[in-house]
């Protein structure tokens, strides 16, 4: 095989794979770009602000990232992971006692046993109040992990945004690379002679193949 011949299939073999990872590159820029307005259009639907500076307690003061937002609406997925775990976290965590939802189901169950064992909530006045008291606080907790988890979403959602976008990245860098490449080999092609030929053996003056080396 020719030499200029060799260099042109891989040189045309180079745009081509170019090509095709540009196009793909395009698809997770798009891919980048949808989620993030994505998200930032989903978080400014629930017109949530971050606690001022000025009024957040000594406990919320705690965690940096309240600090650093405090006073700002919350539109990406970095401030909704803020949110989620150091505010709503921390204020769920307090109503309550440090137990979740399910753990304050187990503990209504026992109370509702203990009240129908008593003979009814008429018979036990003061379990009835702490059940009434329980459920409040149960479904404050419900909704404080049921909103966390929804902004944990968001931000799970525009990682994989910026994944797509630092794979955008890498794959442009490969575009680059093998434009460059491609394009040597055909300059290289262009000031080859036509009839060199590709890894050609030379022969010595007994018709052997000359041991030194393999012309290229």
């Amino acid at each position: 095989m020719k030499r200029r011949t060799l260099d042109l299939l891989f040189s045309i073999g180079g745009v081509g794979l170019a090509g095709l990872l540009l196009v793909i590159g395009v698809v997770m820029s798009s891919n980048a770009d949808f989620s993030n307005k994505y998200v930032t259009d989903q978080l400014a639907q629930q017109k949530i602000t971050f606690k001022a500076a000025d009024a957040l307690t000594a406990e919320e003061k705690q965690a940096p990232c309240l600090v650093e937002y405090a006073g700002q609406p919350l539109l990406t997925g970095k401030q909704a992971e803020c949110y989620a775990n150091e505010f709503i976290g921390l204020h769920v965590k307090t109503s309550g006692k440090g137990k979740t939802y399910a753990e304050i189901g187990d503990d209504q169950t026992a109370l509702r046993a203990q009240i129908a064992a008593a003979g009814g909530a008429a018979a036990a006045p003061e379990l009835q109040k702490q059940l009434t008291d329980l459920t409040a606080t149960r479904e404050t907790v419900f909704k404080g992990e049921t909103l966390r988890g929804v902004l944990l979403t968001s931000y799970g959602f525009s990682e994989l945004g910026a994944k797509a976008d630092q794979a955008a990245g890498v794959i442009y860098l490969g575009v680059l690379l093998l434009t460059a490449l491609s394009i040597a080999g055909f300059v290289h092609a262009l000031v080859t002679p036509k009839s060199k030929g590709f890894a050609v053996p030379e022969f010595n003056g007994s018709g052997s193949v000359k041991k030194e080396t393999l012309k290229v």
